[in-house]
């Protein structure tokens, strides 16, 4: 596979409605917001769902969530030490090789990087090694102040067994959703740091696709089927390594307003590809 030779700057467009797409733990799981009022999907969670795409898509993943386990590791520090295990103890002895390895074989490590840091195991040395990715994506936020709802809900079946064997007493919650919303957030993949963990032009276009396709099996009660749709992924290529122009310029280039109408300014010998969600 080739290694990415051009820079790429991204912008991606969504809506939410009658939704949770990010749950504040620290406001009550109410959906995250700003000082501004605007709603915010944190950088974290939007790559925790690149990665379900990339794995949805075939594609080895070193975080990986619990329910999509699919080598029955308990921890990051297992899977890395099981992986470490099967490297000679030379190559362990080189934090070079081992970045190296770690690179080809998960997609996230070297689309993302990863800190491994973790104490030695009965096979494996001790490892503190750090890896910078090439794809970077800032946190999405809404074109306007969101309107947050609550709600309150009952569940009214038996939890537990009560010792009279009479049901046990309703327990009440609450519920938080963004009513109507167009989210917007600016990524790019830097070539130079491609070069240092193999991120080939193949993986770009898987990026690019897991993009187009963000939400889809991402259902959940906070997030039911359909209610976080993609609009658009405004994707540049620029001619060479260092970029025509700066990522800045690039995304201050794709205008959205509060209905999600995509609006982008012109820049001389740079088209982006529009593709739709």
């Amino acid at each position: 596979m080739a290694v990415l030779q051009n820079k790429i700057d991204f912008a991606l467009i969504f809506t939410v409605k009658n939704a949770n797409p990010n749950g504040d733990p620290l406001g009550g799981n109410r959906p995250r917001t700003n000082s501004d009022g605007l709603g915010e999907v944190s950088d974290v969670c939007l790559k925790r769902k690149i990665r379900n795409q990339l794995q949805n898509s075939g594609n080895e993943i070193f975080v990986q969530m619990d329910e999509s386990n699919t080598d029955g590791k308990k921890s990051l520090s297992d899977r890395f030490n099981s992986f470490l295990s099967t490297l000679s103890k030379e190559e362990q002895k080189s934090k070079e090789i081992v970045a190296q390895k770690v690179c080809e074989k998960w997609m996230d490590v070297r689309s993302f990087g990863q800190v491994f840091a973790f104490k030695k195991g009965k096979d494996t040395a001790e490892v503190s090694l750090g890896i910078r990715g090439p794809v970077s994506i800032q946190s999405a936020f809404s074109t306007e102040p969101v309107v947050v709802e609550s709600i309150q809900i009952t569940k009214s079946v038996n939890s537990e067994t009560t010792q009279d064997g009479k049901k046990s007493s309703d327990t009440m919650g609450m519920k938080h959703r963004v009513s109507n919303a167009v989210y917007v957030t600016y990524g790019s993949i830097s070539p130079q740091l491609a070069q240092k963990t193999g991120f080939s032009e193949e993986d770009a276009l898987a990026v690019k696709n897991a993009l187009a396709s963000l939400f889809e099996g991402d259902e959940s009660s906070a997030r039911p089927s359909g209610s976080m749709q993609v609009l658009e992924v405004v994707w540049f290529v620029h001619n060479s390594k260092s970029g025509q122009y700066s990522s800045a310029k690039v995304h201050n280039s794709v205008k959205v307003d509060s209905d999600g109408k995509v609006t982008i300014c012109d820049l001389d010998g740079l088209s982006p590809e529009i593709i739709e969600g």
